[in-house]
């Protein structure tokens, strides 16, 4: 099956699973007048369902630096952290918080070869936007020179045509755009530039802000569903002090949960007869060295 008649199937998918939302079997529910609480999907197994929330990069390859100086991978720790508590608060107790360590090479196969093993059945990875340097300008913050571009912001999600599972892929990204948009969140529309030059992406799903991205390895070499998030840009001097805020962790948070209960609820689990009690907050699944020390830091 060609890449765009995949993607024709699975948007037919999730069409049919937002319209089965709309027509009366609606996962919201209250008395009249009152507050909506939000009822299970019952057709989503969250005890058997796992997910890995990858935190993208490590403290030794921090990634892209911040308008402020501040490295991703304390940006990603952040928010990762609290997609993974929230996920097993609402019940996805056997969700796995993938902290990885040492040069970047090695720590995305070290990376992949632990969420193989691990046999999830959706793999999301946690990053942090910047821009090409040609786009930077010089500021002082704090009495120091950083660079900053306030040119571009938004999120933007990128799946792999590579991937073992792409239709799920594309299917779970789709899913987690739509939350992300209903809570007032645009995604970047830049990456479809040819100013972007080598960083040029496919734009696959135009309402959700679905990219292609096959050469990433998180995405092209897991064996499951796999879909990078770049939450933002930290680039960008005022998007920067938002990514810091618990409101925006929390609605990304937010989306990214009902996203995994939408898939969940017509991705049958890989591995059904897994413990079926949800498991209590746990620590994170750190390769190397303790994730005590990867301490992330506000901007002030």
């Amino acid at each position: 099956m060609t890449f765009l008649r995949r993607v024709g199937v699975v948007a037919a998918a999730a069409t049919a699973l937002l319209a089965w939302q709309a027509a009366g079997h609606s996962t919201w529910a209250g008395p009249a007048g009152g507050t909506a609480k939000k009822l299970p999907n019952p057709l989503c197994d969250r005890a058997a369902f796992r997910i890995v929330v990858d935190v993208g990069h490590t403290a030794q390859s921090p990634g892209a630096k911040s308008a402020r100086g501040f490295g991703e991978y304390d940006f990603n720790l952040r928010l990762a952290t609290r997609i993974e508590q929230d996920l097993v608060q609402a019940g996805f107790g056997r969700s796995v918080l993938l902290v990885t360590d040492g040069p970047t090479r090695k720590g995305l196969a070290e990376r992949v070869a632990r969420a193989n093993a691990l046999a999830p059945d959706l793999f999301l990875s946690i990053h942090h936007d910047s821009v090409p340097d040609s786009f930077l300008q010089r500021w002082q913050y704090e009495g120091e020179d950083h660079y900053f571009s306030d040119r571009f912001k938004g999120h933007s999600i990128f799946i792999s045509n590579d991937n073992a599972d792409v239709s799920g892929s594309l299917l779970f990204g789709q899913l987690m755009g739509e939350q992300l948009r209903a809570r007032g969140l645009q995604y970047t529309a830049h990456y479809i530039e040819k100013f972007m030059g080598h960083r040029q992406r496919l734009l696959v799903d135009v309402k959700t802000g679905v990219y292609r991205y096959d050469q990433l390895i998180v995405l092209k070499n897991t064996q499951m569903p796999a879909v990078l998030l770049e939450a933002g840009s930290i680039i960008n001097r005022d998007e920067e002090l938002l990514m810091s805020s618990p409101q925006r962790q929390s609605a990304i948070s937010a989306a990214v949960t009902d996203a995994v209960e939408s898939f969940c609820a017509v991705r049958r689990p890989r591995q059904p007869d897994r413990a079926r009690a949800a498991t209590v907050a746990k620590p994170a699944l750190s390769l190397g060295a303790s994730t005590q020390s990867a301490t992330a830091v506000k901007p002030r």
